[in-house]
């Protein structure tokens, strides 16, 4: 068990709950426009998209932040965070399957209630070949598909709520067919590059109900 100082905040983590370069972008990448957000974090793991949200010099706080996982280890992790630094008023850890989301998400996230949904899904599709790399149902699809993802975010977010996701780039047709199919329209797409030929992660920022129309940035 490790604790992490995220700019002034204590995080916990153990050797399978840990975060990686892809959440800190999708952190980046999502920090709220404006303060008041009620932001829904699928997949949350540790919690380390919630704490950046949280952290560092960003003013614009949001009201209430749910982070949702299936696995109870990491949802204790997240609680002990939580209570180390007193953010139970704005972090609200919950243990639960993101593909049960029906009218009301656990512990009263109303269904359309979100102006914000952040997720770091799993990557790999199963069935396809080996398992190319550790981390389990962290990185392939065994117990959620993108599928189950968009779905769940279209749920939660309110009419014009943006969904805020990262992804490989492998899989761009997969997300925007996905995305469309649940009624959230992808509006922006940033490949980022880390300065090598191809692309090594992409960030998508879709919007519930909006216009199609989608601008592609590269950054290297």
């Amino acid at each position: 068990m490790e604790i992490f100082d995220i700019n002034g905040l204590k995080l916990r983590v153990s050797e399978e709950h840990r975060f990686g370069t892809d959440a800190v972008r999708l952190a980046e990448f999502a920090a709220p426009v404006k303060s008041g957000l009620v932001i829904c974090d699928l997949c949350t793991g540790c919690g380390i998209v919630p704490f950046l949200l949280l952290s560092g010099e960003n003013k614009r706080v949001p009201k209430r932040i749910y982070a949702l996982d299936i696995n109870a280890e990491a949802i204790g992790l997240l609680n002990e965070s939580v209570k180390i630094n007193s953010l139970e008023e704005i972090i609200f850890p919950l243990l639960g399957d993101l593909r049960h989301i029906t009218g009301r998400a656990p512990s009263g996230v109303s269904a359309g209630s979100a102006d914000m949904v952040t997720v770091n899904p799993p990557y790999y599709k199963t069935g396809g070949g080996l398992i190319r790399e550790r981390g389990g149902a962290a990185r392939h699809e065994l117990l959620c598909e993108l599928d189950d993802v968009a779905a769940a975010a279209a749920k939660l977010l309110k009419f014009g709520g943006r969904l805020k996701m990262c992804h490989v780039p492998e899989r761009l047709a997969d997300v925007v067919s996905a995305l469309r199919k649940y009624g959230l329209e992808p509006k922006a797409v940033e490949f980022l590059t880390g300065g090598k030929s191809k692309p090594w992660l992409m960030l998508v920022d879709a919007k519930k109900g909006g216009k199609p129309g989608m601008k592609i940035r590269i950054e290297n």
